[in-house]
């Protein structure tokens, strides 16, 4: 899909030949092909037909807006999720009570602050929520990110290299009906004065001809130039990859790993705001952890096994995680935590023990046949086993379930048997 085919695809008749490839979607796509060209030129069927299973993947990130949205490939798969951008958005607008009173002799004049939101009911601010932030969204993309700082009341001025992405988000903006707060243009990343605006956003391309990268140097744009701009900032906030190296996040700025429905989704880094060092942040729920030092002892495997969440991991809190269900390491390298009270926390999914084997095999299969069991969930960590070789291997036939971890214990090769509690 070129910017001329997009935008015919924004006109009147371009909307219907849209409206017709979403009613296709998930049927054959020749036959898809061939009634849309009874009717359209070849350049509007297939943009009209690509943007409609665009839309149709990315109800798993935005939901019912993804049947308003537009998208690209890129920009679909680089997008940020809404409750994450919807996380961030509230991380970014959030102030103390006395800085942003609601109401009172010292409240903002109408349009300067939340006096221009509703006050009352569903649509009103969380108490304290700061209005009329204005942001810079350095490498915008589709805009998943800018449309949630939008709905937070921030004015937003976005920027992307790409005149179809551009289009993309414009289009994005105006259909869910923010195109008063939001304004888009062609620009390059590295020329942004992110000093006058409040905040600087940034999510850096990852992908190359290559594919992904996880390279911040082979960012777009590259790493110098997104901490130059942070540096100038005096706010900023930076999406990045789960696993960027340690040594690429700058002095001062808070790590944020977060975590959806146990998946980590994606790292920022945050300047200018409360809190430093390292954070994890579970989404639905908006639990939060940071580093206190807390350091796990290491002893024998007890009655459960906890998992911590990958967030947590991430972050290097398994300390703390530990420090929550009065745990401990059953080996001092591997982030999974051992413990002997069945402990509830979001943080961990928790396995009760039904043994320990040094890893044989043949020794699982007899193991787990005694037991009956004719269906396991395999864990691994720090194990070079592969998992669906050993599944075949293994010829399981019973009517129980169970969850087998293969990890090491003390630099010895073993697997934990546990029962099939569902975690906690």
């Amino acid at each position: 899909m070129d910017l001329d085919a997009f935008d015919e695809l924004l006109t009147p008749r371009g909307q219907r030949a849209l409206a017709e490839a979403v009613e296709l979607v998930g049927t054959d796509p020749v036959a898809a092909a061939t009634r849309l060209r009874k009717t359209y030129d070849a350049a509007l069927t297939s943009a009209a037909l690509t943007q409609a299973g665009l839309r149709e993947r990315a109800r798993a990130k935005f939901g019912e807006d993804a049947g308003r949205m537009y998208f690209t490939p890129h920009g679909l798969e680089q997008s940020t999720r809404t409750e994450v951008a919807e996380h961030r958005a509230r991380r970014l607008t959030a102030e103390t009570q006395a800085d942003a009173p609601p109401h009172g002799p010292d409240a903002p004049p109408h349009g300067l602050g939340v006096a221009d939101a509703p006050l009352h009911g569903p649509d009103a601010p969380p108490r304290g929520l700061r209005r009329g932030l204005r942001v810079v969204d350095a490498c915008c993309g589709v805009g998943g990110d800018f449309l949630a700082l939008a709905r937070a009341g921030c004015t937003v001025a976005a920027v992307d290299t790409d005149p179809l992405t551009v289009a993309v988000a414009r289009a994005n903006a105006d259909a869910l009906g923010l195109a008063d707060r939001v304004t888009v243009s062609v620009g390059d990343a590295a020329e942004v004065r992110p000093e006058e605006y409040d905040v600087l956003f940034a999510d850096p391309a990852r992908r190359t001809s290559r594919g992904r990268t996880f390279d911040p140097m082979a960012y777009s744009p590259p790493w110098p130039v997104v901490l130059d701009l942070v540096s100038r900032a005096s706010r900023a906030c930076v999406k990045v990859a789960p696993g960027i190296p340690y040594e690429f996040i700058p002095g001062g700025a808070e790590a944020e790993w977060v975590s959806y429905k146990g998946e980590v989704k994606e790292a920022a880094l945050w300047t200018g705001q409360e809190g430093t060092g390292r954070r994890a942040t579970l989404l639905p729920g908006g639990h939060t952890l940071t580093a206190t030092g807390a350091e796990a002892a290491v002893g024998p495997v007890g009655r459960y096994v906890y998992e911590p969440d990958g967030a947590a991991i991430r972050a290097h809190l398994v300390g703390e995680v530990s420090e929550i269900v009065n745990g401990r390491l059953f080996d001092p390298m591997i982030a999974y935590i051992t413990g002997d009270d069945p402990i509830d926390t979001p943080w961990a999914a928790r396995y009760e023990v039904e043994d320990v084997l040094p890893f044989s095999g043949k020794k699982l299969r007899a193991a787990l046949r005694k037991r009956q069991v004719g269906n396991v969930t395999i864990k691994k960590r720090a194990s070079a086993v592969d998992i669906e070789r050993l599944r075949s291997d293994l010829r399981l036939n019973g009517e129980k379930s169970a969850t087998i971890i293969l990890t090491r214990i003390i630099d010895k090769p073993s697997v934990i048997i546990c029962d099939t509690s569902p975690p906690a």
